[in-house]
């Protein structure tokens, strides 16, 4: 029996399916809108090449009269990634088919488009919160963690970035489902768990997002702090009890067992910090839908599937220009 790419629906259904994927996976696509972004070429290898152009050696260097400098090399730096495929599938049997009020198919494609979605910002998440810059709310170790993020801690980790010349995100991946950038007011991005938001509200000098005039939110956004804006997710999760005593500083933080304190990572990040595969674009996700069919395996054709798979990894650029926070959360912010 034939077999065809996408199942039993046409090139085109797929690409109007796949949009319907999309569409529904963009609130989800939060780590997707502040990295560098290369789409997956279509036939092509499971490496991914970033590459970023070394800066030039800034001593003075004084010119002689008549005398022609010496010419500078141009040298890159590679960071190479091994895709990974990822994908799942719902069976939906004949049965479900003929008596659901619903149309059980569509439904199925949204929900796997939230699926797709979150798992891909999962790999992300995992990758890029391994970063090896770490400030801590209070102590040197994360077990020693039970205070909230301030304005301090905030200042001291803006003024690293500053330090190793990260710059501030100017570009993000459009909230559409076709691949494209936007220009965006320049800013460093924090990326943060939800239970976070009462503590950054409470922060000095925060900012609401009602209260930017003319400049437009993104999706999940709390608000800003001078030159950071916070963004959150509930995929940034916390190590739970992680930290130290939930009421050691004098004020109780959120504590899954009720003993020592959860602690949340605050992603702090500039302009090409690190790399994704954007979950956009003609190749980024193939879904397929299998009507009940008869066959070997299914001679009474009962069962059909809708399914998605994709190719994605993230990958660190450069680790100087994103830092990870480890604060806890307040009970009662």
């Amino acid at each position: 029996m034939a077999t065809t790419k996408y199942g039993d629906i046409s090139p085109r259904t797929a690409a109007y399916a796949a949009k319907e994927f999309l569409d529904r996976a963009i609130p989800y696509l939060v780590i997707e809108k502040f990295g560098q972004a290369k789409p997956l070429p279509a036939n092509n290898s499971k490496t991914m090449i970033f590459r970023r152009y070394n800066a030039l050696d800034t001593t003075p260097q004084i010119l002689v009269e008549g005398v022609t400098p010496t010419g500078k090399s141009l040298t890159a730096t590679d960071v190479s990634v091994t895709l990974e495929q990822l994908g799942d599938r719902i069976t939906i049997t004949d049965v479900i088919l003929d008596t659901h009020e619903d149309p059980v198919f569509k439904e199925a494609q949204e929900v796997l488009g939230e699926q797709a979605a979150q798992m891909v910002e999962i790999q992300r998440f995992g990758v890029i919160k391994a970063g090896t810059n770490i400030y801590y709310a209070n102590g040197t170790l994360r077990t020693d963690v039970n205070t909230p993020i301030t304005l301090s801690l905030q200042r001291r980790i803006t003024r690293y970035l500053k330090r190793q010349m990260a710059k501030k995100i100017t570009k993000v991946v459009r909230s559409t489902a076709a691949f494209g950038t936007a220009n965006v007011a320049p800013s460093y991005i924090a990326l943060c768990h939800s239970d976070c938001e009462g503590d950054i509200r409470n922060m000095a000098g925060f900012v609401p997002v009602e209260e930017y005039g003319q400049l437009t939110p993104y999706e999940s956004e709390i608000g800003k702090v001078e030159d950071v804006r916070y963004i959150y997710s509930t995929i940034f999760t916390p190590w739970a009890d992680g930290g130290g005593a939930k009421a050691g500083s004098g004020v109780e933080m959120i504590s899954t067992t009720a003993t020592n304190s959860d602690v949340y990572p605050i992603l702090y990040i500039g302009a090409n910090a690190y790399g994704i595969v954007p979950l956009k674009g003609p190749n980024a996700i193939t879904p397929m839908v299998v009507n009940p069919t008869p066959s070997d395996s299914d001679p009474m054709a009962q069962r059909g599937h809708v399914s998605w798979k994709t190719m994605q990894k993230a990958v660190i650029l450069q680790d100087t220009w994103m830092v990870r926070a480890e604060v806890a959360v307040t009970l009662n912010p």
